[in-house]
């Protein structure tokens, strides 16, 4: 019956003007042309995810929370050199400088010493690490200072001062008692200056909580890491957010799950691959052509103020029912047809709407067929 009311019309057309070929309308939905991938910038274990499927998202939105690498004092003291910034590569930078970042320690002096000069005891002959000892220069004894014995072997022994002003280079005898009598007499040694503790990590800096010349404690937190390289030298903490807008079609990721710089992360639908399929019958095609520019209407917006334009992409050149192998009858033909358009925030995939060809696209598809 539809053939032969196609017949009836396209004999109409022959001896009537084709002005009188009504709208034809197709009924359609929103569909996306394909998923971005948001992919994981740096790697790492992740702590939280803060999407799912079906949520929508904005460009920048977190979506999900890496564990970073947290690297402490391992000395208080002061932050002579910082060589690292946040989106350098740790390792790199050290490769250069040696370290991250040097530390120069608050026991700024380390005196070498030896038994040699210890008072005649034996007693005195055997030291202790860990062990609290009192310094004063041979000369006059005008510097003193505290200290702790921080190795020893043999006759040789290593103090490190914990308060006091010392001269570099000179000779410093050093006591038990901090009356520093000579009954109490150690040894004796020469001052140095501490060496800065170098301070090394690797992957990224995505955090720098120090700045140059900054005062740090024992166990205080100086920068954090993550895994790989970052992009452009650019961090944006532990962070994973996302960038495009639109749709999460599927998350990829999961707490506790380890990702690597690269990894799908999640896929989103973005706002601007949204489309409308439409089912055209065989016996349709000569309704429709690409090109033509079409009214949409959401069938959920009964008052039309959601009305849109578009016009129609593609239409395949394969029925949807057809498969490889198989045989379909014509009147079983259904073809897709896709409209673009603009979507507005009311807009979401899956959504019924019904196309129109005003009477204008139907003539000028007549016309040319």
């Amino acid at each position: 019956m539809k053939k032969l009311l196609s017949l009836l019309l396209a004999l109409l057309c022959c001896l009537t003007p084709c002005a009188a070929l009504a709208d034809v309308s197709f009924d359609g939905s929103v569909v996306s042309g394909g998923a971005t991938s948001v992919r994981a910038p740096f790697g790492g274990v992740v702590t939280s995810v803060s999407v799912q499927a079906g949520d929508r998202v904005e460009a920048g939105d977190a979506v999900a929370e890496v564990e970073t690498t947290k690297i402490y004092a391992p000395e208080a003291g002061t932050v002579t050199g910082l060589f690292v910034q946040p989106g350098d590569n740790a390792e790199t930078v050290a490769a250069r400088y040696g370290a991250a970042l040097y530390i120069a320690p608050t026991n700024k002096y380390s005196i070498a010493a030896d038994i040699e000069k210890a008072y005649n005891d034996s007693a005195n002959k055997y030291v202790n690490i860990g062990e609290t000892v009192y310094i004063a220069c041979t000369s006059d004894s005008d510097h003193t200072a505290v200290g702790v014995i921080v190795a020893a072997e043999g006759t040789t022994y290593t103090v490190e001062t914990t308060s006091g002003e010392l001269m570099m280079e000179e000779t410093v005898n050093i006591y038990r008692s901090s009356e520093r009598n000579s009954s109490s007499r150690i040894g004796r040694g020469t001052v140095s200056r501490t060496a800065e503790v170098a301070v090394s990590a690797t992957g990224s800096v995505v955090a720098l909580h120090v700045s140059d010349g900054d005062t740090v404690e024992r166990g205080q937190l100086l920068f954090e890491t993550v895994s790989g390289d970052l992009d452009g030298l650019y961090a944006t903490g532990s962070t994973i957010v996302s960038t495009v807008s639109g749709v999460v079609a599927s998350v990829n990721a999961s707490a506790g799950a380890t990702l690597n710089k690269g990894d799908t992360v999640l896929s989103v639908y973005p706002d601007d691959s949204l489309e409308i399929e439409i089912d055209v019958e065989e016996y349709d095609l000569g309704s429709i052509a690409v090109g033509d520019a079409v009214s949409i209407r959401f069938n959920w917006d009964e008052n039309g103020a959601h009305d849109a334009q578009g016009s129609v992409r593609a239409i395949s050149y394969l029925p949807e029912s057809a498969e490889a192998g198989a045989e379909a009858s014509a009147t079983d033909a259904v073809y897709n047809a896709y409209v673009s358009f603009a979507p507005d925030d009311a807009t979401r995939l899956g959504m019924t709407v019904v196309v129109t060809v005003p009477e204008e696209g139907v003539e000028e598809t007549a016309a040319a067929e």
